[in-house]
């Protein structure tokens, strides 16, 4: 049972959800280059493919069955997409993924790939395009439509989940919510989702979005906007009140993005190296290699403050030799 349903019991009867096999990840302890954090292992949250995004999916993709098609959208080697046409697949669904450029590394070559074994990929050449498409899709013909990301308040309740799971785990275990928790910040759903899982916990704890896509995209409105939603749609699921949210825990950290989604950073390269050095597994460099490096730059700061950072990639599905040796991942 999840913590969500834990909760309030009754969503059991009121939220639509397909077991796709997600469980609670552990929290680490790690070293890297003398700096000590926690570390949520969000990467194994499921057995076909980890990471945060298979938490939303939970809901996105209830009702999807055999014969279906599942329409999304998302950049050259979205993990996003990776995701949907995966678990699409596993449902005995179709996917059809509408794609735009962006800049690649090795992770992202190698996701795009994979990709493209997996679903009927259509690119097109920039965003706009690709919504229109996809906008015309759904028009022609009966589609389960997954937005980008998964970041709208119905796929955002899987990462309240997340939170609640957080903070259930750590009380068990007789330790302390850490004051500080470090994620990626791209769409906005596992950010949005984690402000309203604390605040029905209770936690003060600040959550840092790393924003690795443009600010038009990831900013504290739209951010504060999915989370309201989602606490709203969670109030009316759940048949009553919730806590309010408390917008000064979220902080956004504007300095590692690296001027283009895609892009990466000397800091998130020289985190990934460091981590590969500690014998921990491979980032990509488009979201967590630059989390981390937040993450372990905060805690050199302040080391006596617990800093945890949410490790929200998961990297099994790739094969040793789709990623050059040197290249940190995307």
């Amino acid at each position: 049972m999840s913590e969500l349903v834990a909760r309030f019991p009754q969503l059991a009867h009121t939220l639509a959800h397909v077991d796709l096999r997600v469980s609670e990840t552990p929290v680490e302890r790690w070293n890297v280059s003398g700096v000590s954090l926690l570390v949520k292992r969000d990467d194994r949250s499921a057995p076909l493919l980890g990471g945060n995004k298979v938490r939303a999916l939970e809901y996105l993709l209830a009702g999807v069955g055999a014969g279906d098609t599942v329409l999304t959208v998302g950049a050259t080697g979205s993990t996003h997409a990776l995701a949907v046409a995966e678990y699409a697949r596993s449902l005995g669904a179709e996917c059809e993924v509408i794609t735009w450029p962006q800049e690649t590394n090795a992770v992202s070559r190698a996701t795009s790939a994979r990709l493209n074994a997996v679903a009927r990929v259509t690119s097109a050449g920039s965003v706009a395009s690709a919504y229109l498409i996809a906008t015309v899709r759904r028009a022609r013909r009966r589609v389960a439509w997954v937005p980008a990301g998964g970041s709208v308040a119905l796929g955002a309740l899987g990462h309240v989940n997340a939170a609640l799971e957080l903070v259930a785990q750590l009380r068990r275990d007789a330790l302390p919510l850490p004051s500080t928790i470090v994620v990626p910040l791209g769409s906005g759903g596992t950010v949005a989702g984690m402000l309203v899982g604390f605040a029905l916990a209770g936690a003060t704890t600040r959550v840092v979005g790393v924003r690795v896509v443009p600010g038009i995209v990831a900013n504290r409105w739209h951010v504060l906007r999915l989370a309201r939603q989602t606490r709203r749609l969670l109030s009316q699921l759940a048949g009553g009140p919730l806590p309010a949210l408390d917008a000064t825990r979220l902080e956004i950290e504007q300095g590692a993005y690296g001027g283009a989604y895609g892009r990466e950073t000397d800091d998130g390269r020289k985190a990934a190296s460091a981590l590969r050095s500690s014998g921990g597994p491979r980032l990509d460099g488009t979201y967590s290699a630059k989390a981390l490096g937040v993450a372990m730059a905060r805690a050199r700061r302040a080391p006596d403050e617990d800093v945890l950072f949410w490790l929200t990639f998961d990297g099994r599905w790739l094969a040793d030799d789709d990623v050059p040796n040197g290249e940190s991942d995307g």
